[in-house]
């Protein structure tokens, strides 16, 4: 009896072995179709890359990874022509970008008019600041156009690839496992959810973005907001130039955006501005930016007034500070934002495109997202250099043509205007850094310590007073107070040395 019980125990240890590793397998097929599944949206589309909005960065970079046969799904809160006072002017720099994407055609056909640089005016004095455009081609120049019109014909060139999947819907959260991203849950237009997977989501969802606080440290900065008005039946003193007026109390824009309109931005410091509703907007703008203007939009400036068609906005500001996440990348607006002055915003978009386009061309596969993740590291110590230039700039023209009370301050605003006068290598090179044609940060920080210097110069003669040694003083220290903060924001380092960041030599990972 011992013994037969031995043999039964023994036939029922090998039954209980062989059916738990067949459960096993059972359960390792399971997950390993599970795995596949998350490369597919809940209707069974297979995907590579979700791309969450479909603006500048979005359309651009939908198109370029569809040219290279990368199966993009986009998902666009409203698919609509957008409406906004900002990203209607790119500079050569950006446009260069453009042309290198491909995507050159989608500024004909708009009305987009070309800007050769800008007309600078302070105190009923003005000097023209041309771009440095020898060395290029004829087509090469700036553009400026109704913002909306540009996003909606990239976004039918992205839509018109076979394997780039466009469509309505708003994201409201990224899909997260074990800390990686597998994808995103949206609900489309009617309001049904959805979910979306692939191995890599690009976030760029613009300036308000939701999702940017879970791939990213946020320290988004208001300094200004700008009221907008579209100028008609005027033209521009300077004819496809920009014009900037070193007004008080900060500066004001204008440029075409298209054979009839003529775009003004009147900047407002801080984050409070007069009320549209009962006219104090309107009472502002007639008399206390209208008498600065120059004359010969006048008439068409308080004409707009008057029409009430005036819009608001706040100009943000934000450092890129990414948290490194497996499948996950943020992009665009919701990535790094600017004073828009300068109009660098697009150029920098593009050439974030650029950079991770040829990053990701050698990989096969993006399956391993932790390897991925590694390797775009590089991505963020790459763009700083070009991104840093356009950033920092930005953020000290701003300060420095905004009026104050400070003497010295007052003094740097009157030498940078007179520096930009002087001409030759004193206004081509602070304008080429400002077209995006060459984005060093170098150059930059050596500029705006010559005007620095060059005030201190105007103070000193004819005779240096004590008086006049202590603005001078000033001066120098203010400059420094403007600049450093936000090369510190940016990063020293990966802005002058990236090549001393470990990341600056990421290779590719093997599979």
């Amino acid at each position: 009896m011992v013994a037969l019980g031995a043999v039964i125990a023994i036939l029922l240890g090998f039954a209980l072995f062989y059916g738990l590793k067949g459960k096993k397998k059972s359960i390792d097929s399971s997950m390993k179709s599970s795995e596949n599944r998350t490369c597919k949206s809940d209707s069974g589309r297979s995907t590579d890359i979700i791309i969450v909005g479909a603006g500048v960065a979005g359309s651009a970079l939908a198109y370029t990874l569809g040219k290279d046969g990368r199966r993009v799904h986009v998902i666009e809160r409203d698919l609509r022509q957008p409406d906004r006072i900002v990203g209607e002017l790119l500079q050569p720099g950006g446009y260069l970008k453009l042309v290198e994407l491909g995507l050159e055609d989608c500024v004909s056909d708009i009305d987009a008019q070309n800007v050769y640089g800008y007309a600078l005016y302070k105190d009923g004095k003005s000097t023209k600041l041309s771009y440095p455009l020898g060395s290029f081609n004829s087509n090469v120049a700036g553009r400026s156009f109704h913002h909306g019109r540009f996003v909606q014909r990239m976004r039918e060139k992205a839509a018109s690839l076979p394997n780039v999947r466009m469509e309505q819907g708003r994201v409201t959260s990224l899909l997260e496992r074990n800390g990686t991203i597998k994808g995103v849950e949206y609900k489309t237009k009617t309001g049904e959810k959805h979910t979306a997977y692939a191995p890599l989501t690009v976030v760029c969802d613009g300036c308000c973005s939701n999702l940017r606080r879970n791939l990213c440290n946020p320290k988004v900065e208001i300094p200004s907001c700008f009221v907008g008005l579209a100028l008609e039946n005027c033209k521009l003193p300077f004819a496809n130039h920009g014009h900037v007026v070193l007004a008080e109390p900060s500066p004001i824009l204008f440029y075409p955006i298209s054979s009839t309109e003529i775009r003004c931005l009147v900047d407002i410091p801080g984050q409070k501005v007069p009320s549209v509703s009962n006219g104090e907007m309107a009472q502002y703008l007639k008399t206390v930016i209208a008498p600065q203007i120059p004359h010969e939009l006048q008439t068409a400036f308080i004409s707009a007034t008057e029409k009430g068609n005036m819009r608001t906005m706040p100009n943000r500001s934000m450092p890129a500070a990414p948290y490194p996440t497996p499948g996950a990348l943020l992009m665009g607006d919701a990535f790094n934002m600017r004073h828009p002055l300068t109009g660098g915003g697009m150029t920098v978009a593009l050439s974030d495109v650029i950079l991770l386009r040829d990053l990701l061309r050698p990989l096969h596969s993006l399956d391993n997202a932790y390897s991925l993740c590694k390797y775009f590291e590089s991505f963020y110590t790459l763009r700083k250099p070009v991104a840093s230039t356009i950033n920092t700039l930005a953020g000290a023209l701003h300060k420095v043509f905004s009026a104050s009370s400070d003497p010295a301050r007052e003094e740097m605003r009157q030498a940078c205007f007179d520096y930009l006068r002087l001409g030759g290598v004193f206004s081509s090179g602070p304008i080429s850094i400002l077209s995006g044609l060459n984005p060093r940060p170098l150059s930059l920080v050596l500029h705006f310590f010559a005007v620095a210097v060059y005030g201190v110069g105007r103070i000193l003669i004819p005779f240096p007073s004590p008086k006049r040694l202590w603005i001078g003083a000033r001066l120098i220290s203010d400059a420094s107070g403007i600049i450093f903060p936000i090369i510190k924001a940016e990063g020293i380092t990966q802005m002058f040395f990236p090549v001393a960041v470990p990341a600056y030599y990421r290779a590719p990972p093997v599979k």
